[in-house]
Protein backbone atom coordinates (compact mmCIF):
# COMPACT_ATOMS: atom_id res chain seq x y z
CA UNK A 1 0.00 0.00 0.00
CA UNK A 2 1.52 3.57 -1.16
CA UNK A 3 0.57 5.80 1.31
CA UNK A 4 1.55 9.91 0.66
CA UNK A 5 0.88 12.25 3.36
CA UNK A 6 1.05 16.85 3.13
CA UNK A 7 1.46 19.04 5.11
CA UNK A 8 3.05 22.76 5.60
CA UNK A 9 6.05 21.81 7.32
CA UNK A 10 7.87 18.45 8.13
CA UNK A 11 8.34 19.89 11.64
CA UNK A 12 5.94 21.67 14.11
CA UNK A 13 3.38 20.18 15.73
CA UNK A 14 1.02 19.10 13.05
CA UNK A 15 4.65 18.16 10.50
CA UNK A 16 5.80 16.37 13.57
CA UNK A 17 2.89 13.84 13.86
CA UNK A 18 3.00 13.73 9.95
CA UNK A 19 6.87 12.63 10.80
CA UNK A 20 5.69 10.25 13.45
CA UNK A 21 3.39 8.56 11.21
CA UNK A 22 5.96 8.40 7.99
CA UNK A 23 8.48 6.62 10.03
CA UNK A 24 6.37 4.34 11.99
CA UNK A 25 5.00 3.24 8.04
CA UNK A 26 8.64 2.81 6.77
CA UNK A 27 9.19 0.36 10.13
CA UNK A 28 6.16 -1.62 8.91
CA UNK A 29 7.19 -1.82 5.44
CA UNK A 30 4.55 0.60 3.91
CA UNK A 31 5.22 2.40 0.87
CA UNK A 32 5.36 5.95 2.44
CA UNK A 33 5.98 9.63 1.36
CA UNK A 34 5.76 12.54 2.70
CA UNK A 35 5.11 15.97 1.10
CA UNK A 36 5.58 19.71 2.64
CA UNK A 37 5.87 23.11 0.79
CA UNK A 38 7.76 25.12 3.30
CA UNK A 39 10.88 24.10 5.53
CA UNK A 40 14.05 22.40 5.16
CA UNK A 41 14.96 20.39 1.93
CA UNK A 42 13.89 16.96 1.30
CA UNK A 43 16.73 14.23 2.73
CA UNK A 44 15.71 10.58 0.95
CA UNK A 45 13.89 9.39 -1.60
CA UNK A 46 10.67 9.12 0.56
CA UNK A 47 10.83 13.05 1.21
CA UNK A 48 9.38 15.60 -1.45
CA UNK A 49 10.04 19.33 -0.56
CA UNK A 50 8.07 21.08 -3.49
CA UNK A 51 9.98 23.79 -2.04
CA UNK A 52 9.10 27.64 -4.05
CA UNK A 53 10.22 30.53 -1.63
CA UNK A 54 9.39 33.15 -4.09
CA UNK A 55 5.92 31.57 -4.78
CA UNK A 56 4.95 31.14 -1.08
CA UNK A 57 5.73 35.27 -1.04
CA UNK A 58 3.88 35.94 -4.37
CA UNK A 59 0.98 33.99 -2.50
CA UNK A 60 0.75 35.56 0.75
CA UNK A 61 0.36 38.94 -1.18
CA UNK A 62 -2.06 37.43 -3.76
CA UNK A 63 -4.00 36.78 -0.24
CA UNK A 64 -3.54 40.06 1.49
CA UNK A 65 -4.89 41.49 -2.04
CA UNK A 66 -7.77 39.06 -2.95
CA UNK A 67 -8.43 37.09 0.30
CA UNK A 68 -8.40 33.74 -2.15
CA UNK A 69 -5.75 31.84 0.10
CA UNK A 70 -5.36 28.68 -1.59
CA UNK A 71 -5.73 29.22 -5.27
CA UNK A 72 -2.33 30.51 -6.30
CA UNK A 73 0.73 28.64 -5.87
CA UNK A 74 -0.07 27.12 -9.26
CA UNK A 75 3.70 26.06 -10.31
CA UNK A 76 4.53 23.79 -7.46
CA UNK A 77 0.81 22.03 -7.11
CA UNK A 78 1.70 20.87 -10.52
CA UNK A 79 5.44 19.69 -9.36
CA UNK A 80 3.31 17.77 -6.84
CA UNK A 81 1.24 16.57 -8.82
CA UNK A 82 3.76 15.08 -11.06
CA UNK A 83 4.66 13.50 -8.39
CA UNK A 84 1.89 11.74 -7.44
CA UNK A 85 1.35 10.73 -10.30
CA UNK A 86 4.87 8.84 -10.54
CA UNK A 87 3.40 7.55 -7.00
CA UNK A 88 0.31 6.68 -7.78
CA UNK A 89 -1.25 6.32 -4.37
CA UNK A 90 -3.78 3.83 -2.90
CA UNK A 91 -4.17 6.72 -0.02
CA UNK A 92 -3.78 10.42 -0.13
CA UNK A 93 -3.23 11.68 3.99
CA UNK A 94 -3.50 15.27 3.58
CA UNK A 95 -2.78 17.80 6.97
CA UNK A 96 -2.94 21.73 6.65
CA UNK A 97 -2.70 22.52 3.03
CA UNK A 98 -3.05 26.00 3.63
CA UNK A 99 -0.02 28.31 4.17
CA UNK A 100 0.38 29.78 1.00
CA UNK A 101 2.09 26.93 -0.22
CA UNK A 102 -0.62 24.75 -2.73
CA UNK A 103 -3.29 25.51 -5.13
CA UNK A 104 -6.18 23.57 -3.81
CA UNK A 105 -8.41 23.63 -6.97
CA UNK A 106 -6.01 21.89 -8.54
CA UNK A 107 -4.89 19.64 -6.19
CA UNK A 108 -8.53 18.54 -5.76
CA UNK A 109 -9.71 18.54 -8.94
CA UNK A 110 -6.31 16.00 -9.47
CA UNK A 111 -8.19 13.68 -6.76
CA UNK A 112 -11.31 13.78 -8.09
CA UNK A 113 -10.12 12.86 -11.57
CA UNK A 114 -8.90 9.29 -10.35
CA UNK A 115 -11.02 8.74 -7.79
CA UNK A 116 -8.27 8.74 -5.38
CA UNK A 117 -8.56 7.93 -1.43
CA UNK A 118 -7.85 10.60 1.05
CA UNK A 119 -8.30 10.81 4.70
CA UNK A 120 -7.97 14.55 5.89
CA UNK A 121 -6.49 15.39 9.31
CA UNK A 122 -8.46 18.57 10.51
CA UNK A 123 -5.82 20.57 12.29
CA UNK A 124 -8.08 23.77 12.55
CA UNK A 125 -11.19 24.74 10.74
CA UNK A 126 -10.20 26.49 7.68
CA UNK A 127 -11.28 23.51 5.40
CA UNK A 128 -14.99 24.86 5.65
CA UNK A 129 -14.89 28.36 6.73
CA UNK A 130 -14.84 30.88 4.07
CA UNK A 131 -11.40 32.50 5.58
CA UNK A 132 -10.26 31.54 8.81
CA UNK A 133 -8.72 29.17 10.66
CA UNK A 134 -11.19 29.37 13.49
CA UNK A 135 -14.24 31.05 14.83
CA UNK A 136 -14.88 30.96 18.58
CA UNK A 137 -13.51 34.68 20.15
CA UNK A 138 -16.28 35.97 17.55
CA UNK A 139 -19.04 33.96 18.00
CA UNK A 140 -19.59 33.34 14.36
CA UNK A 141 -21.88 30.57 12.65
CA UNK A 142 -21.75 31.41 9.17
CA UNK A 143 -19.58 28.85 8.32
CA UNK A 144 -22.69 26.80 8.93
CA UNK A 145 -24.50 28.18 6.08
CA UNK A 146 -22.39 30.20 4.11
CA UNK A 147 -19.82 32.63 5.08
CA UNK A 148 -19.99 36.31 4.01
CA UNK A 149 -18.89 39.55 5.69
CA UNK A 150 -16.20 38.73 7.29
CA UNK A 151 -15.43 39.66 10.75
CA UNK A 152 -12.08 38.02 10.96
CA UNK A 153 -10.83 39.49 7.47
CA UNK A 154 -7.26 40.29 8.78
CA UNK A 155 -6.85 37.46 10.57
CA UNK A 156 -4.72 34.25 9.05
CA UNK A 157 -4.91 33.92 6.22
CA UNK A 158 -5.15 38.07 6.27
CA UNK A 159 -6.47 40.30 3.67
CA UNK A 160 -5.90 43.59 3.64
CA UNK A 161 -8.37 44.73 0.54
CA UNK A 162 -11.27 42.14 -0.34
CA UNK A 163 -13.68 39.95 1.54
CA UNK A 164 -13.92 37.15 -0.51
CA UNK A 165 -15.47 34.80 2.00
CA UNK A 166 -18.94 33.54 0.51
CA UNK A 167 -16.69 32.81 -2.69
CA UNK A 168 -14.35 31.01 -0.75
CA UNK A 169 -16.67 29.03 1.05
CA UNK A 170 -19.14 28.07 -1.85
CA UNK A 171 -15.41 27.28 -3.76
CA UNK A 172 -14.45 25.16 -1.15
CA UNK A 173 -17.32 23.29 -1.03
CA UNK A 174 -17.78 22.50 -4.44
CA UNK A 175 -14.13 21.45 -4.00
CA UNK A 176 -13.82 19.51 -1.14
CA UNK A 177 -17.42 17.27 -0.96
CA UNK A 178 -18.56 14.38 -3.00
CA UNK A 179 -15.21 13.07 -3.02
CA UNK A 180 -13.31 9.56 -1.18
CA UNK A 181 -12.38 11.55 2.03
CA UNK A 182 -12.60 10.30 5.70
CA UNK A 183 -12.14 12.88 8.23
CA UNK A 184 -9.87 12.62 10.96
CA UNK A 185 -10.13 15.24 13.68
CA UNK A 186 -7.66 15.68 17.17
CA UNK A 187 -10.59 15.74 19.50
CA UNK A 188 -14.45 15.18 20.05
CA UNK A 189 -15.46 18.99 19.87
CA UNK A 190 -14.02 18.94 16.33
CA UNK A 191 -15.81 16.64 15.02
CA UNK A 192 -18.73 17.98 16.43
CA UNK A 193 -18.17 20.88 14.55
CA UNK A 194 -17.19 19.40 11.51
CA UNK A 195 -20.55 17.44 11.60
CA UNK A 196 -22.04 20.83 11.00
CA UNK A 197 -20.45 21.89 8.14
CA UNK A 198 -20.66 20.81 4.32
CA UNK A 199 -18.42 18.05 5.09
CA UNK A 200 -20.59 16.43 7.46
CA UNK A 201 -21.38 13.64 4.37
CA UNK A 202 -18.40 12.16 4.96
CA UNK A 203 -17.46 9.48 7.81
CA UNK A 204 -15.25 11.00 10.55
CA UNK A 205 -12.86 9.60 13.56
CA UNK A 206 -11.15 10.68 16.49
CA UNK A 207 -7.84 9.95 17.00
CA UNK A 208 -5.93 12.17 19.48
CA UNK A 209 -2.82 13.49 19.22
CA UNK A 210 0.29 11.50 20.56
CA UNK A 211 3.10 12.71 21.61
CA UNK A 212 6.98 10.75 22.18
CA UNK A 213 6.79 9.94 25.62
CA UNK A 214 10.37 8.93 26.21
CA UNK A 215 10.77 12.28 24.82
CA UNK A 216 8.52 13.91 27.39
CA UNK A 217 8.81 12.44 30.88
CA UNK A 218 9.82 14.25 34.17
CA UNK A 219 13.78 15.32 33.89
CA UNK A 220 15.65 17.98 35.62
CA UNK A 221 17.54 20.30 33.98
CA UNK A 222 19.43 24.09 35.03
CA UNK A 223 16.56 25.79 34.26
CA UNK A 224 16.16 26.65 37.72
CA UNK A 225 19.31 27.95 38.37
CA UNK A 226 19.50 29.64 35.53
CA UNK A 227 16.69 31.88 35.86
CA UNK A 228 17.12 32.09 39.77
CA UNK A 229 13.69 29.93 40.52
CA UNK A 230 14.90 28.53 43.48
CA UNK A 231 11.63 28.34 45.78
CA UNK A 232 9.37 30.14 43.63
CA UNK A 233 5.85 28.76 42.47
CA UNK A 234 6.58 28.84 38.67
CA UNK A 235 3.61 29.42 36.30
CA UNK A 236 4.15 28.36 33.17
CA UNK A 237 3.00 29.35 29.33
CA UNK A 238 4.57 27.69 26.44
CA UNK A 239 2.89 28.52 22.24
CA UNK A 240 4.42 28.09 19.04
CA UNK A 241 2.78 31.75 18.13
CA UNK A 242 2.11 34.18 20.81
CA UNK A 243 -1.20 35.46 19.14
CA UNK A 244 -4.39 37.26 20.72
CA UNK A 245 -5.98 34.06 20.95
CA UNK A 246 -3.16 32.17 22.83
CA UNK A 247 -4.34 34.01 26.02
CA UNK A 248 -1.09 36.25 26.16
CA UNK A 249 -3.01 39.33 27.96
CA UNK A 250 -4.06 37.31 30.57
CA UNK A 251 -0.59 36.03 32.05
CA UNK A 252 -0.30 39.93 32.47
CA UNK A 253 -3.21 40.21 34.36
CA UNK A 254 -2.92 36.78 36.20
CA UNK A 255 0.88 38.27 36.83
CA UNK A 256 -0.77 40.99 38.75
CA UNK A 257 -3.40 39.29 40.97
CA UNK A 258 -0.26 37.22 42.44
CA UNK A 259 2.40 37.66 44.95
CA UNK A 260 5.41 38.46 43.12
CA UNK A 261 7.87 37.45 46.01
CA UNK A 262 6.12 33.47 45.65
CA UNK A 263 5.58 33.39 42.20
CA UNK A 264 7.08 33.88 38.78
CA UNK A 265 5.22 33.30 35.35
CA UNK A 266 7.99 31.81 32.52
CA UNK A 267 6.42 32.16 28.80
CA UNK A 268 8.27 30.28 26.06
CA UNK A 269 7.82 30.84 21.84
CA UNK A 270 7.68 34.70 22.53
CA UNK A 271 9.13 37.16 20.01
CA UNK A 272 11.79 39.78 20.99
CA UNK A 273 9.17 42.48 20.47
CA UNK A 274 6.69 40.52 22.82
CA UNK A 275 9.17 40.61 25.53
CA UNK A 276 10.49 43.69 25.58
CA UNK A 277 6.62 44.83 25.96
CA UNK A 278 6.57 42.57 28.93
CA UNK A 279 6.42 43.47 32.82
CA UNK A 280 10.33 42.26 33.99
CA UNK A 281 8.68 40.54 36.69
CA UNK A 282 7.58 37.97 34.03
CA UNK A 283 10.63 35.46 32.31
CA UNK A 284 10.06 35.49 28.11
CA UNK A 285 11.69 33.12 26.12
CA UNK A 286 11.46 32.67 22.22
CA UNK A 287 10.71 29.62 20.62
CA UNK A 288 13.56 27.29 21.11
CA UNK A 289 14.17 23.98 19.05
CA UNK A 290 15.71 22.44 21.74
CA UNK A 291 13.14 19.78 22.79
CA UNK A 292 15.24 18.57 25.86
CA UNK A 293 15.22 22.33 27.86
CA UNK A 294 11.61 22.33 26.73
CA UNK A 295 11.19 19.05 28.50
CA UNK A 296 13.29 20.58 31.51
CA UNK A 297 11.41 24.25 31.59
CA UNK A 298 7.80 22.10 31.82
CA UNK A 299 9.37 19.77 34.53
CA UNK A 300 10.46 22.56 36.34
CA UNK A 301 7.03 24.53 36.41
CA UNK A 302 4.48 23.93 39.32
CA UNK A 303 1.80 24.39 36.93
CA UNK A 304 1.15 24.59 32.98
CA UNK A 305 -1.40 27.60 32.36
CA UNK A 306 -3.22 27.18 29.00
CA UNK A 307 -5.54 30.11 28.40
CA UNK A 308 -6.58 29.60 24.85
CA UNK A 309 -9.36 31.20 23.75
CA UNK A 310 -9.47 29.34 20.30
CA UNK A 311 -7.77 25.90 19.69
CA UNK A 312 -8.24 22.48 18.46
CA UNK A 313 -6.38 19.69 20.48
CA UNK A 314 -3.22 21.67 21.98
CA UNK A 315 -0.51 19.42 22.53
CA UNK A 316 1.26 21.71 24.73
CA UNK A 317 -1.25 20.32 27.74
CA UNK A 318 -0.24 16.37 26.81
CA UNK A 319 3.91 17.70 26.92
CA UNK A 320 3.20 19.16 30.35
CA UNK A 321 1.08 16.71 31.85
CA UNK A 322 3.69 13.53 30.38
CA UNK A 323 6.69 15.57 32.69
CA UNK A 324 4.51 15.88 35.52
CA UNK A 325 2.83 19.11 35.80
CA UNK A 326 -0.78 19.96 36.35
CA UNK A 327 -2.80 21.84 33.74
CA UNK A 328 -5.14 25.13 33.76
CA UNK A 329 -7.22 25.65 31.12
CA UNK A 330 -9.67 27.32 29.38
CA UNK A 331 -13.29 25.33 28.02
CA UNK A 332 -12.10 25.86 24.54
CA UNK A 333 -12.57 23.31 21.50
CA UNK A 334 -10.69 20.04 22.33
CA UNK A 335 -8.60 21.38 25.05
CA UNK A 336 -10.76 20.05 27.92
CA UNK A 337 -10.74 16.75 26.81
CA UNK A 338 -7.20 16.14 28.01
CA UNK A 339 -7.43 17.20 31.54
CA UNK A 340 -9.58 15.20 34.63
CA UNK A 341 -9.19 15.88 37.96
CA UNK A 342 -5.64 14.05 38.27
CA UNK A 343 -4.41 16.48 36.04
CA UNK A 344 -5.63 20.02 36.60
CA UNK A 345 -8.64 22.42 36.21
CA UNK A 346 -10.71 23.56 33.38
CA UNK A 347 -12.04 27.22 33.55
CA UNK A 348 -14.09 29.15 31.76
CA UNK A 349 -12.97 31.46 29.14
CA UNK A 350 -11.64 34.50 30.84
CA UNK A 351 -11.53 32.83 34.56
CA UNK A 352 -9.17 34.19 36.26
CA UNK A 353 -10.06 34.27 39.75
CA UNK A 354 -10.91 31.08 39.54
CA UNK A 355 -7.71 29.81 37.95
CA UNK A 356 -5.70 32.01 40.66
CA UNK A 357 -7.72 30.57 43.55
CA UNK A 358 -6.82 27.23 42.00
CA UNK A 359 -3.05 27.63 41.99
CA UNK A 360 -3.31 29.64 45.46
CA UNK A 361 -4.96 26.23 46.99
CA UNK A 362 -3.17 23.80 44.86
CA UNK A 363 0.95 24.77 45.81
CA UNK A 364 1.67 20.55 45.99
CA UNK A 365 -0.78 19.49 43.83
CA UNK A 366 0.99 16.49 41.94
CA UNK A 367 -0.29 14.45 39.31
CA UNK A 368 -1.01 11.25 39.59
CA UNK A 369 1.89 8.65 38.39
CA UNK A 370 -0.47 5.88 36.86
CA UNK A 371 -2.06 8.66 34.35
CA UNK A 372 -0.36 7.92 31.23
CA UNK A 373 -0.88 10.50 28.34
CA UNK A 374 -1.49 9.13 25.27
CA UNK A 375 1.69 8.47 22.99
CA UNK A 376 2.58 8.71 19.84
CA UNK A 377 2.92 4.75 18.85
CA UNK A 378 -1.07 4.85 20.40
CA UNK A 379 -1.90 7.53 18.22
CA UNK A 380 0.24 5.76 14.97
CA UNK A 381 -1.39 2.74 15.30
CA UNK A 382 -4.75 3.82 15.16
CA UNK A 383 -3.69 5.88 11.62
CA UNK A 384 -2.74 2.15 10.44
CA UNK A 385 -5.77 0.89 10.92
CA UNK A 386 -7.67 3.26 9.68
CA UNK A 387 -5.27 2.82 6.25
CA UNK A 388 -5.79 -0.97 6.64
CA UNK A 389 -9.71 -0.16 6.86
CA UNK A 390 -9.88 2.00 4.13
CA UNK A 391 -7.70 -0.27 1.95
CA UNK A 392 -9.73 -3.43 2.22
CA UNK A 393 -12.51 -1.42 0.86
CA UNK A 394 -10.58 -0.24 -1.54
CA UNK A 395 -9.94 -4.48 -2.74
CA UNK A 396 -13.53 -5.18 -2.52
Amino acid sequence: MRIVQINTFPYKATGSIMMNIHNKLLEEQYDSYVVWGRGRAAQNEHEIAILDEFGVKLHGVYTRITDKTGFASKTATRKLIDKLKQIEPDILHLHNIHGYYLNIELLFNYIRENNIKVVWTLHDCWAFTGHCAYFDMVGCEKWKTGCHDCEQKKTYPSSLIKDNSYWNWEKKRSLFTNLNITVVTPCIWLKNIVKQSFLKEYPVEVIYNGIDLNVFHPETTDFEEEYNLQGKYVILGVASEWTERKGLKDFIKLEEMLDRTKYRIVLVGLTQKQIKELPNTIIGIERTENVQELVGIYTRANVFFNPTYEDNFPTTNLEAIACGTPVITYNTGGSPEAISEKTGIVCEKGDLKSACQWILTNNSFVIDGKFVVEGKDEMVSKYLQLYNAISEDIKL
